[in-house]
């Protein structure tokens, strides 16, 4: 992507967005730099956003997922300019480049798939591939404010709520889906405080989530991520909410990198373990989280920070983004169709089917 400073669009009821789509490009906040700057980073191919989803310029499960469908809407305008009829074998590479950018969340798979089925009888591909990645925009937002109103609802008052990563309006087409909870959580004075760990490595809720936060006047508190453990012995915190890379088809949760120790010491402290997710994040095709690939990133993320070293050179790391949470210590699982308290096999075909 051209690295360009971009005036930012006039604020929209949620404050912060992470895409913006002019029709022949792609424009993406770049989450490396924030919170100290918003740059917007242009993208008019494929190959661009393919790219920015890999470098971790757009991430969350949603927000990737809603990148690639105009990722292949930009492909399919371009492969059809420069070869006309003969454009989709050139499509079909756009569309595995976009999909190997980042493999383990399901959202980016399910929504190339529902602009490739959006395409298939159009009689204009280009027009179609555009629309439906708009048309996918719009329902992620609907969903995660549907999210949000059913995950507040299982909150008792009175106490604060944990999170973990940033599953919020950057993460997603809008809103957010476990912060989309703790914003309407807050909105209906169901909690007294936010705690969000750091998240280590690309410390996504000191840079992101925090920042977040405070652009809609919700006070939070960071804590390291080894510092969970004991917030929860503590008796403060009724809830942990967070989001998801992908659900099995019988609830287990792969998540970002840690969630699994949240989920462990959320059940030992007799804590609250929720996971808010878009539909689009179950994965029907999948029976148990252990078929699911885990992503492992470069050793120098843990290595170096900022490209200063931070340890010895030639230590080697061990990078998964990703940990799997079985089932069975999710107290809840909520999508837009509704909670699901405990999640179960059934629940959630129940849902899908729907």
């Amino acid at each position: 992507p051209a690295d360009k400073p971009m005036k930012p669009s006039p604020p929209t009821a949620d404050r912060v967005s992470a895409l913006r789509w002019h029709g022949d490009a792609l424009e993406l906040i770049d989450q490396r730099r924030l919170p100290h700057e918003e740059v917007w980073l242009r993208c008019d191919s494929a190959a661009a956003v393919a790219t920015a989803i890999r470098d971790m310029v757009v991430r969350g499960a949603p927000a990737i997922g809603l990148a690639a469908a105009y990722g292949a809407a930009l492909a399919v305008r371009a492969r059809r300019a420069a070869q006309g009829a003969a454009w989709r074998d050139g499509f079909e590479q756009d569309l595995r480049q976009l999909a190997a950018a980042r493999p383990t969340a399901v959202n980016l798979s399910w929504a190339l798939a529902r602009v490739r089925a959006a395409m298939q009888q159009a009689d204009d591909p280009v027009h179609a591939a555009a629309a439906c990645a708009e048309r996918l925009h719009h329902e992620d937002l609907a969903a995660n404010r549907a999210i949000g109103a059913a995950g507040a609802a299982l909150i008792a008052p009175g106490r604060a709520v944990l999170t973990h990563c940033n599953t919020g309006a950057l993460a997603t087409g809008g809103y957010g889906t476990a912060l989309g909870v703790i914003r309407s959580a807050w909105a209906e004075a169901r909690i007294d405080a936010v705690y969000a760990t750091e998240t280590r490595p690309w410390l996504q809720g000191a840079r992101l989530t925090a920042w977040e936060l405070a652009q809609e006047g919700i006070p939070a508190a960071l804590l390291a991520d080894g510092a969970a453990a004991s917030l929860l012995a503590s008796g403060r915190v009724g809830w942990v909410i967070v989001g998801a890379d992908r659900v099995a088809a019988n609830g287990d949760v792969v998540n970002k990198i840690g969630t699994y120790a949240l989920a462990l010491a959320a059940r030992a402290h007799g804590v609250g373990f929720m996971v808010a997710a878009p539909l689009s994040t179950l994965d029907a095709h999948t029976p148990t989280g252990a078929a699911i690939e885990i992503e492992q990133r470069d050793a120098g993320e843990l290595t170096a920070f900022r490209g200063q070293p931070v340890a010895a050179a030639g230590t080697a790391a061990w990078n998964p983004v990703f940990d799997l949470t079985p089932a069975a210590l999710v107290d809840a699982l909520v999508t837009e169709a509704g909670a699901l308290v405990p999640p179960t096999a059934a629940g959630i075909a129940a849902q899908l089917e729907a």
